[in-house]
């Protein structure tokens, strides 16, 4: 009875140290990062792609779930006890209920874990059991993002190179006159500086909505528990001696506060930590509202790659110089909006939007990709015949009035520089017509079991993604 009693603790205790030295070996993390400017797309991207990964009947690009090989895909708490959860069944419940609409926007970093339990490919499948990839996903604004280029710039230079940008936009027109009347080398004196730091954020609020990327500070636009403190309580100033206790010496010293306990502590806390990144792109936005919002893209998107440290995760190059972001993916969102027949007049137009930012991060090898996508379809197709002549028209359900309307955008071009080059040249509008943009809600959708969401080469981003860890 003793001996049984001493077999059985020893066979349990061999039992348990064999699934520790498995998860360790066959167990693998991926952090997965997932940005973009406003109104991207952020939250749906995300709750579509774990939506299509744990029902997988429609991700039919993605090699392991079309060969049957992941066994299952569970979430699981995310391990950053002090990030919140991204509320993935909330989102999902918006898109995909009765009455569907479109979840709230990212406003802070959250955070989700899914696990897949994966059969080995090859030789390696008669050896060795399922392994597991845990999938952690974070959601960040873009706007954030944009705030990393801010730690290599002094205040003279960020407020140099932002007033010469909006110098002639309509929309700073409150902000330029809030600056005329202060002077920054008098008295600091603090509703001078609320007033000024007010007109600014509105004059960002506003930018934003006209399609401008350039946006900083980001929290300005998204302060969460910082709103009102002295860290978001400056603006840009002209040159000034900035002597103490000057208002442009105090404006200075709290952008300095910023870098220091803004964004150096997100990008050491969570930026850093990224192994793969998506940058989603509302491209057909941009080149609805013009040429200046295309070029601003363009800039906005190189800042973006700017703050990356791209490059391959080898052991030497994490003990060297710390983990760096092996791939990353451009996504143009929204391609539902467009006809089937343009979609490669889209991809075209990311590849080129963010070509120079891509050639630099492979030279130092990072693998890089350009497609367009829609993470949740919202429209269907059809021809409508005009003129004499068939448009690619899609049909879908207007946000505003919820009724059902054919849209042709018009036509975009099958070479982008007819884009690029006007956008970089300072054209005030395009000279062979206007691209319209509209506004879709979600589709009600009857879902059968094992089917995610309807979308449209969301599939191939996770192939791309996540495909080789698989």
């Amino acid at each position: 009875m003793v001996i049984g009693t001493v077999i059985d603790e020893v066979a349990r205790t061999v039992d348990s140290v064999g699934a520790r030295v498995s998860s360790s070996l066959f167990d693998s993390t991926l952090r997965l990062g997932v940005t973009g400017l406003a109104r991207s797309g952020k939250t749906v991207f995300i709750t579509s792609l774990v939506a299509g990964l744990m029902n997988r009947e429609r991700m039919v690009q993605l090699k392991a779930a079309r060969s049957g090989r992941i066994e299952a895909a569970y979430l699981q708490p995310q391990p950053d006890d002090t990030v919140p959860r991204f509320e993935f069944e909330r989102h999902l419940a918006a898109l995909t209920g009765p009455e569907p609409h479109w979840p709230d926007s990212t406003r802070a970093i959250s955070e989700l874990r899914l696990s897949l339990k994966v059969r080995p490919a090859g030789f390696l499948s008669g050896l060795q059991g399922p392994h597991t990839l845990h999938l952690d996903i974070v959601d960040y604004p873009g706007e954030w993002l944009l705030d990393l280029a801010l730690l290599d710039k002094s205040f003279a230079q960020w407020s140099a190179e932002v007033l010469e940008r909006i110098g002639n936009r309509p929309e700073a027109a409150r902000f330029l006159a809030a600056l005329q009347a202060a002077d920054p080398d008098a008295r600091h004196e603090e509703p001078v500086a609320q007033d000024l730091a007010a007109a600014f954020t509105h004059y960002l609020t506003d930018a934003r909505a006209a399609g401008f990327s350039d946006c900083t500070p980001g929290r300005f636009l998204l302060p969460g528990d910082l709103e009102g403190t002295p860290a978001l309580t400056f603006a840009p100033l002209p040159p000034n001696a900035a002597r103490r206790g000057t208002l442009g010496a105090e404006l200075q010293r709290r952008y300095e506060a910023y870098k220091a306990k803004v964004v150096k502590p997100f990008f050491r806390d969570h930026f850093a930590r990224i192994d793969r990144q998506v940058v989603l792109v509302d491209a057909l936005s941009a080149i609805h509202n013009g040429p200046r919002a295309v070029e601003d893209m363009r800039q906005g998107l190189s800042d973006i790659l700017a703050a990356f440290r791209p490059g391959r995760n080898d052991i030497l190059t994490r003990l060297l110089r710390g983990k760096r972001v092996e791939k990353i993916l451009f996504a143009a969102t929204k391609a539902d909006h467009l006809h089937h027949q343009q979609h490669p007049q889209l991809t075209a137009i990311i590849d080129a939007l963010t070509r120079d930012a891509r050639d630099r991060a492979q030279f130092v090898g990072a693998e890089t990709a350009a497609l367009s996508l829609a993470s949740l379809r919202t429209t269907t197709e059809e021809l409508r015949s005009h003129n004499g002549q068939d448009l690619p028209c899609v049909r879908g359900r207007l946000l505003n009035s919820g009724k059902s309307a054919a849209f042709y955008p018009g036509a975009l071009p099958q070479d982008p520089t007819q884009l690029l080059a006007p956008a970089r040249q300072g054209a005030e509008s395009w000279l062979d017509g206007e691209f319209q943009a509209m506004a879709f809600a979600p589709a009600a959708l009857s879902l059968k079991p094992g089917d995610g969401p309807p979308h449209i080469r969301l599939d191939r981003a996770a192939e791309f993604l996540i495909g080789d860890r698989l």
